[in-house]
Order: structure tokens, then sequence, then C-alpha cells
């Protein structure tokens, strides 16, 4: 049995894929080892949203063969999509996206050919209009699991280098979902999250308005034993009055919600291509409070985009503020090689970008502090997701629906099972 060790980076579609792989290397032999360990097989599955994710990618490149300078280095995923033979010289086998689910066929033929030069196993993943097939049984995780629905995008913002390397929007079936959602129900799963390079997309590729996210959602809510359904990343033309009535109406929908914003600044939005104006995009949240209680919105914000003068990001930060988000995810902008922003004038120094992002995390800490201040005194339900023994009795630690981390007293035999939980203090919250 040849020992593989996997380590991945970036995203919850390439962990999934990650894990995908993995499964497919247990079930035909191979017999799986931790990353820091000497293995016959390594494989990464590379990120390459940023210059630092680039950089991890070829560290870890590295780091696998200086643990066995023997074995074959796999490198997956959207770093090496881009790069190709260009990504490294240590690397042995590429393997770009869609082909991930071939790793079984692609390692035996190497292992038949032993060529000299770099196995190339690329798809024009531009031209590929073919959702490529993975499935899970188990996850890393025990009580939650991540299902990936949905592949490519298809809106081309000026910073962004992912459409070149996941290709155009690509759906998986709505069979397909349910199929993978019932198998871990069976397996005592309670929570599933829906995700995808770009989600709202999902089922715009399949046809009518009976393949599109919504009637996904109602599917996976009628399947047994699933008790919590949480959506990734959503874009905020989606988020209409019709549809937020809908999911409100079911029982299963997790009241959080990451709407990606990346400027609340008019002026940014267009030069990043966007789509949406800051005025829409408060409206888009207006309509979630109006349906949800208190739900917890979550967002992403780039500081330091080309261009970006101290006025426009003065109007970020207060749009941020009027928002009031539980949590904002706050990027230095990071220069893309083929991207339009990479060519745009009045980049921005990497001292303004600190400072700034220093100020939209110091926000980001208020709004945070004073949407858990608005739960002390409530009752939550909570997913018992791991447990903790301490000196004065056993603790489990797990989230609400709107996913704050909370750690209560238990009963044994509570782990994946939702309990009622009083938020009496700070204490009981984790971050």
């Amino acid at each position: 049995m040849k020992k593989v060790a996997l380590h991945n980076l970036g995203c919850k579609v390439n962990a999934y894929e990650m894990e995908a792989m993995q499964q497919l290397l247990g079930k035909n032999g191979y017999n799986i080892v931790p990353f820091s360990e000497s293995a016959d097989i390594y494989i990464v599955n590379t990120c390459t949203v940023t210059n630092m994710a680039d950089r991890k990618s070829r560290q870890m490149l590295h780091r696998a063969k200086l643990r066995n300078p023997e074995a074959v280095i796999v490198a997956a995923g959207c770093y090496v999509q881009e790069k190709g033979t260009r990504a490294d010289e240590c690397i042995d086998i590429i393997v770009g996206n869609n082909r991930k689910k071939d790793i079984i066929e692609i390692l035996s033929q190497y292992e038949r050919e032993k060529k000299k030069e770099v196995f190339d196993a690329r798809l024009d993943i531009g031209r590929t209009r073919e959702y490529e097939e993975l499935s899970l049984t188990q996850t890393a995780e025990h009580t939650r699991a991540y299902i990936k629905v949905q592949d490519g995008c298809n809106q081309f913002c000026s910073y962004c280098i992912i459409p070149f390397t996941r290709g155009r929007v690509r759906s998986r079936s709505i069979q397909s979902v349910i199929s993978e959602v019932e198998s871990l129900a069976e397996n005592g799963y309670k929570e599933v999250v829906l995700t995808g390079i770009h989600l709202s997309s999902y089922g715009t590729d399949l046809g009518g308005e009976e393949d599109r996210l919504l009637a996904l959602i109602l599917k996976v809510h009628d399947v047994k034993g699933i008790e919590r359904i949480r959506l990734g990343s959503l874009e905020p033309r989606i988020i209409t009055e019709e549809f937020v009535k809908k999911l409100c109406r079911l029982p299963k929908i997790c009241p959080h919600f990451h709407l990606s914003l990346q400027s609340g600044c008019d002026e940014t939005l267009r030069r990043m291509n966007r789509r949406y104006t800051s005025g829409e995009y408060y409206e888009k949240c207006c309509l979630l409070r109006k349906y949800f209680k208190n739900p917890a919105l979550t967002t992403d914000i780039i500081v330091g985009f080309p261009g970006e003068t101290e006025e426009e990001f003065e109007k970020s930060r207060d749009f941020v503020s009027k928002v009031s988000f539980y949590e904002t995810h706050v990027f230095k902008y990071s220069k893309r090689e083929g991207t339009k922003a990479a060519a745009m004038k009045q980049q921005i120094p990497e001292e303004v970008k600190n400072a700034r992002s220093r100020i939209l995390l110091d926000l980001s800490r208020q709004k945070q502090e004073a949407f858990e201040n608005e739960l002390i005194g409530t009752v939550k339900e909570v997913l018992i997701e791991e447990e903790e023994m301490c000196e004065d009795g056993l603790y489990g630690i797990g989230h609400t629906k709107e996913y704050v981390k909370i750690r209560q007293k238990i009963n044994p035999k509570q782990v994946n099972q939702i309990v009622n939980v009083e938020i009496e203090s700070h204490l009981q919250i984790m971050h």
C-alpha cells in the first residue's frame, strides 16, 4: 500500500474537493498518512486567490519534497491550473480543476509511463461546460458537512483571477446533490452548508427556474435527518423579496447570510466591476432583516483597491458602520497578474492598506460585540460539535443558527445534538 499525504489550501470548495480525493484514494487501497510524515505521494491542493496563496502553495510543495525527495509530488487546483508547468520545478504531476475526480487514473498512468517531464493533467477550463462529479459520504467535521453544488464564475470582477482558473458556471444536478445529502444524513450529519465558487449562479446553466438555487434549497429541506441548512457566500442580487419570503418560511434555514460587498463606495464598486451599488446592497440587508429576526449578516471588504482615495475609503467605512455586520472579513488588495485591476494606475502603498485594514478590523470587532450583546438573555439552539472535559465538568462547543460559537455545560452523549442554551454572559461566547 502506497502512503499518500494530502494538504489543502484555500476555500471551502477546495476543502471539499480534497476530501473527495482522499475518499477516492482510501477506497482504492492507498494508505492515507498525515502530511507531516514521510509518504510515497504528496498531494497539495493549491490556491491562487492572492499572492500569499501562491507563496503558500509553493512552500507546501517544497516542504513535501524535503520530507521525501523520492516521493511523487502532485499539485492540484487553482495555482497550477493557471501556472501550468511554470508553477514549480519540484512538481511531478499537475492536476487541473475538473480533473480531481480522475486522481486514481492519473496516478496509475504516471506510474505506468514513468515520465521524466511533468505529467500535465489539465483541461482547457475556459471551454469546459461539464460539472465535475465528486461526492462525499463523510467529512473531517462530524456534525456539519460542506456540499459543493456549483463551480465556475461568469462575473469577471476586475481584481479576481478565479474565472480564469475555475472556468464558467457549471451546476451540479439537484438529484446528485440530494443523493449526497441523504447519504450524509444517514451517516448522522445534522447540518449541511451549500457552497460553490459563485453559489448565487447555481442552476443558471441548467435551464428553467425549477433548477435554480431556491429550488435546490427546497429539495434539501425535505431530506429527513438534516436539521439545519446553511448557505455559503451569496451575491446581493439574489436577495429579492420573493426569495427571502420563501426562505424565511423554511425552519431549517440558518439566519446567517454572507453577502459579498468588497466596498461600500460606488466609485470603487464600478472599478471593481461589481454590478450593484451600495444603495442596492443596503436594500438587500434591510430585506433580510425584515423577514428574519436579527439575522447574522457577514461580509468581505477589500481595502486599498487601485485608485481608492481617502474619501472613497471613508465612504466604505461609513457604509460598513451603517449596515452593522456581525462580522467583516477584511482583505488588503493583492495584485493579480492577468486581471484588469493589475494594470490599473494608482496602486495603493502597503502602509496605506495596512492602516485602512486596521481601521475596519477595529470597527468589525465593535459591531461583533454589539451583535453578541443582543444575544445575552436569550435562549438559542446550539448544535454541539465537540466536547471537552474540565475540572468542573463536561462542556460542549457548538454554534447557534447565526453561527455564533458557544461553550456550554452539557450532559454526556449530547455531541451532534441540538440543545437549547440560555446565553447568560459573554463567557459562553467563543471566537
